[in-house]
């Protein structure tokens, strides 16, 4: 493990099991959140995107190569500059009912005391309670739950995971046996 991508539905757990594991191999933790939304959740147009991505992946490797990272996402329009370039996989393929329960008790937490998620960004009970999947991101999570596991399931079938290690978490147990191995290193 060196190169770590953390992907799975919105809600699964990505940034906190992302920055567990970068913590406890001590390189840097690269968050495509953070590269993609600008204030306002401004998008970044992919071309810029793409090049902010590729910016902090050379960074976090260094002039000899050799560094590492863990990106959490799924953004699909740099999937081939992180997941393809990882050497490790990290897949949470929780239950829907299970992610939906997480989200909705941060994004309640984030709401409450107003927390930044990135770039001056904030939750909204607004946007919470709105019907637009765009701007509610349990529904949205509800909504692409199954397509994303689609997504992944071709992806390790096939030849995009192929020259990684592919951890497909489907509990949070099986979660947590990874981060304490991962510690145990």
């Amino acid at each position: 493990m060196h190169r770590i991508a953390v992907v799975g539905s919105s809600g699964a757990g990505k940034s906190t099991v992302a920055e567990a594991i970068a913590e406890h191999i001590d390189v840097a933790m690269i968050e495509l959140d953070d590269l993609m939304h600008g204030p306002d959740w401004t998008p970044t147009p992919t071309p810029e995107f793409r090049a902010k991505v590729t910016e902090a992946i050379l960074d976090a490797e260094g002039a000899d190569g050799d560094g590492g990272w863990v990106v959490p996402g799924n953004y699909r329009n740099v999937a081939d500059l992180v997941q393809r370039r990882a050497d490790t996989i990290v897949w949470l393929d929780l239950p829907r009912h299970v992610v939906i329960r997480r989200l909705l008790v941060r994004s309640l937490r984030r709401i409450v005391t107003s927390a930044e998620v990135c770039n001056g960004n904030r939750e909204s009970l607004k946007n919470l309670l709105s019907r637009d999947p765009e701007r509610n991101v349990v529904l949205w999570s509800w909504q692409h739950h199954d397509q994303y596991r689609e997504i992944y399931e071709d992806y390790a079938e096939g030849d995009f995971w192929s020259a990684a290690t592919v951890h497909r978490m489907r509990t949070a147990g099986e979660v947590e046996a990874l981060l304490d191995s991962v510690s145990r290193r």
